[in-house]
């Protein structure tokens, strides 16, 4: 294993290899990768935010598919005013990434702020079942908006939003945008559990009425995390809309948020670099998996690929008790 003093200069490395992996895949013939390498990207931003509340706050959301959600509707309704050319209520639509963006993540936020005021007030299981309820009842939600596609859901007609200076429907420029915007959230969130806020997290993890019978409102702190977490998912959310031009309910389905669960128990709780880490290796397997049992003649197998995968993620889980993470990296001493 590598010692986490390494650990810098590994990320410093690993975020090299993400700004050459699109000019390598153009060179090497396979830029149709590079969407596989911008959904990988994404689902790394929404993965991270969950951390925040599993890995940091002990605090397991299975509906945080949810501000996915928001995200992604908020811009396929402002992109379906746009092409209509008609308002909401009484907004212009718009394909502007300086407004669409922020206003993405700011209802997530606001979203997050309303479901948490209520979760939170739950623990332990029930805490689990009330958020996956809420994730549910926005999933219905949207299939009844017959007029943005109901469960078929809706195309983006005008294509992906516009930045000054950058060709986002180019998919080169749309990967570097998303990994931009995957690091700046990654710095943000190592700030953030850095900080004397994160430590207030962690002992909220640990002991929470430790940490209240000292006066400190662990409800607050944990509201705010909540808030944070939505805000990232919410940006996530927006981006995959872009990404595929195309917004559907079953971006918040729970089954999502299912995924996005495994992916960081899979990539190592409490560590953000984890489930990174576990993006990389459940999209690569959810992608390459049936090609790879189809090269080796099993057939039947590569058709449902699916039991297979099982089985691999499990004996990951089993053998490696702290993710990926854990297998690739010794704590410091």
């Amino acid at each position: 294993m590598i010692s986490e003093r390494h650990l810098p200069k590994l990320m410093a490395l690993g975020v090299l290899v993400l700004l050459l992996l699109p000019l390598m895949l153009n060179a090497s013939g396979s830029s149709y990768l590079i969407s596989t390498a911008t959904r990988l990207v994404i689902f790394a931003i929404a993965a991270v935010s969950l951390d925040l509340l599993i890995g940091y706050t002990g605090l397991v959301s299975f509906g945080h598919a949810a501000f996915l959600g928001v995200g992604a509707y908020t811009v396929g309704i402002l992109s379906f005013h746009a092409y209509e050319g008609d308002t909401f209520f009484g907004l212009p639509g718009t394909l502007s990434g300086l407004i669409v963006l922020p206003l993405a993540v700011a209802l997530s936020a606001l979203v997050a702020l309303a479901i948490g005021a209520l979760s939170l007030r739950t623990k332990g299981v029930y805490f689990i079942m009330i958020t996956l309820s809420f994730g549910q009842m926005l999933f219905f939600l949207f299939v009844s908006l017959e007029k943005y596609g109901g469960d078929d859901g809706m195309m983006m007609f005008d294509g992906r939003i516009t930045l000054p200076g950058l060709d986002l429907n180019d998919r080169m420029s749309f990967y570097y945008f998303c990994l931009a915007c995957l690091i700046a959230f990654f710095w943000f969130c190592r700030r953030l559990v850095a900080s004397k806020f994160g430590r207030t997290l962690q002992a909220i993890r640990q002991n929470e009425a430790r940490l209240s019978s000292i006066g400190i409102r662990s409800y607050t702190a944990k509201l705010l995390i909540f808030v944070i977490a939505g805000a990232g998912a919410g940006l996530a959310g927006a981006l995959s809309a872009n990404h595929t031009e195309f917004v559907s309910p079953a971006l918040t389905h729970w089954t999502r948020s299912g995924d996005l669960m495994i992916v960081v128990i899979l990539g190592g709780i409490g560590t953000l670099l984890g489930p990174v880490l576990g993006t990389i290796v459940f999209l690569l397997l959810e992608e390459f998996l049936p090609l790879i049992l189809h090269s080796v003649g099993l057939d039947l197998l590569s058709e449902h690929w699916r039991f297979v995968l099982g089985p691999i993620l499990i004996l990951i889980v089993l053998f490696a008790k702290s993710g990926i993470y854990g297998l690739l990296f010794r704590s410091r001493e």
